[in-house]
């Protein structure tokens, strides 16, 4: 898979993640959200919690389930750009990191993606 077709897979993945959010009442705040420690795919606010989201996109969970690639070091990059992200917009909210699994056999032309939300992941 070249670097386009993977940008525009993980697009999709986030785009599914943010309607399955939106679904759950949650309300997105920001989607891909950069600094230089890296990148928050999704920040919602649902009830007292801001929510860090990390989606995964995986074809199957066969070799390993896609939240187990948010490894010790993804995790602490993600709680740095959000530090970061808390200092340059204050809020009232509890920050919360969550994952959100995608799994699409068939990538893009997957008819029915299986979502899975896992609140506070981490």
């Amino acid at each position: 898979m070249s670097g386009g077709e993977s940008r525009l897979l993980g697009r999709w993945g986030e785009a599914l993640a943010a309607e399955e959010l939106r679904r759950r009442g949650c309300r997105l705040v920001e989607a891909g959200w950069r600094c230089r420690f890296g990148e928050v795919d999704l920040i919602a606010e649902e009830g007292p919690f801001l929510c860090f989201v990390e989606v995964k996109l995986r074809k199957d969970g066969r070799v390993a389930q896609a939240r187990e690639f948010v490894d010790r070091r993804k995790q602490e990059k993600l709680r740095a750009t959000a530090q970061l992200y808390l200092a340059e917009h204050p809020t009232q909210l509890q920050p919360r990191f969550d994952v959100v699994e995608i799994y699409a056999p068939q990538g893009l032309a997957t008819r029915a993606p299986e979502i899975y939300v896992i609140p506070d992941a981490f």
